[in-house]
């Protein structure tokens, strides 16, 4: 079997684009894989175009020399936007594999440690607060508004959820100036008035879902180390599941763990077990993010793996399309070792009508996928429909 073509769509997600990937063979069999970077689509597009020489041809099968065939023509760019392209190609390499077999990725990988993996509902308020419109749902104008959303995840079944720092207003907003901002924004400082907000915020959301459903807040690179502290003891009172944090200093991310009995979580924006160890060896955090569309699955399992060793638990970063969350309840369902997996419940109306199956999803818990392959296809044609037409994200 060879490689005979691979392309690449980048498809409109509303807020942001999505990056799927389609690998041919000549022997008919199609794989697919998804690379979602919303803020560098382009960039990410360019890097597979530059890989393509060192893989047409080639046995798709094969996907670890693949990922060092990959490696080796990046070895001057380590990470970051190769990575992510190399993880979109690997995937859909792992897809043709256990389509050519057929059997699931799951099966290939040893089959399932859980029939079922348990969901929480994320950017639960960021998305409405933002993208209310688009979504066809009430604008979050009160804290009322945020406790109202609180019973609808618990009315749906779910039993966890993840929220940003969402101000409800007219019209309401997220702080994310870790990703961009006004003059004066880079400072990473908490102001007291900012800090009572993420009080009555989360205080707001478990008075509305109860003590038995877990809340997750994530201060993404808003923040450095004082304020996450100060956030984090703020917040102890309300028994999070976890406190999400990013960034590139494993000591950072300790000292902030050390400050508080508030739980940490941190990991999505690492790649391959390199840059994993520091974190594990140092226990800089209670819980592991591993993002499967930046690390491909074959890497992922290894990083899952070796958390194992090092009794963590981790939680795969999913902040992307079906085809994602099919191929990260895969990587769920090869681990021994999984907190919960993100997933995102409001999201643009065109979503299931880009991939032929859905994932199932009852009770706040997705089945494990268990026909060929990831489970499920791309519909091309709808993708045609929905490509990202020169367009920026707009978080």
């Amino acid at each position: 079997m060879k490689i005979t073509e691979i392309t690449t769509y980048v498809v409109d997600a509303g807020w942001r684009p999505w990056i799927f990937i389609q690998i041919d063979t000549d022997q008919g069999i199609t794989g697919f894989g998804e690379c979602s970077d919303g803020r560098n689509p382009r960039a990410v597009v360019g890097a597979i175009e530059d890989m393509k020489p060192l893989l047409i041809g080639r046995d798709p099968r094969a996907y670890e020399m693949r990922f060092w065939d990959m490696i080796r023509g990046t070895r001057q760019s380590p990470g970051g936007i190769a990575a992510k392209g190399i993880a979109g190609i690997e995937l859909a390499l792992v897809d043709i594999k256990a389509r050519a077999l057929g059997i699931s990725v799951v099966e290939l990988f040893g089959g399932p440690t859980r029939e079922e993996v348990r969901l929480y509902w994320s950017h639960c308020g960021t998305t409405r607060a933002r993208h209310y419109q688009l979504l066809g749902t009430p604008p979050l104008e009160t804290m009322d508004d945020i406790a109202a959303l609180g019973r609808e995840v618990v009315s749906k079944g779910f039993t966890a959820l993840k929220t940003n720092i969402v101000m409800p207003g007219d019209p309401a907003s997220v702080y994310f100036t870790g990703f961009g901002g006004e003059p004066g924004t880079t400072d990473g400082a908490v102001s007291k008035r900012l800090l009572t907000q993420i009080e009555t915020l989360i205080g707001t959301l478990r008075d509305a879902v109860g003590p038995e459903v877990d809340i997750n807040l994530d201060l993404n690179f808003n923040f450095k180390p004082e304020a996450c502290m100060r956030i984090a003891q703020v917040l102890e009172s309300f028994d999070l599941l976890w406190l999400e944090i990013d960034m590139y200093d494993h000591q950072a991310i300790r000292q902030i763990k050390d400050s508080t009995s508030t739980k940490i979580c941190t990991g999505e924006n690492l790649f391959y077990m390199r840059e994993f160890i520091p974190y594990f060896e140092s226990r800089a955090a209670d819980i592991f993010m591993i993002d499967v569309p930046w690390n491909g699955f074959s890497q992922s399992k290894k990083i899952g793996d070796l958390a194992e060793v090092y009794q963590l638990n981790v939680a795969p970063h999913n902040y992307y399309s079906h085809l994602a969350s099919f191929i990260s309840a895969s990587l769920c369902a090869v681990l021994p070792n999984v907190r919960i997996l993100e997933i995102d419940i409001d999201d643009v109306p065109w979503k299931n009508d880009l991939v032929t199956t859905v994932p199932e999803i009852s009770d706040g818990y997705m089945n494990v996928p268990t026909t060929p392959g990831w489970g499920t296809d791309l519909n091309l044609e709808s993708i045609q429909d929905h490509l990202w037409q020169n367009r920026r994200a707009n978080w």
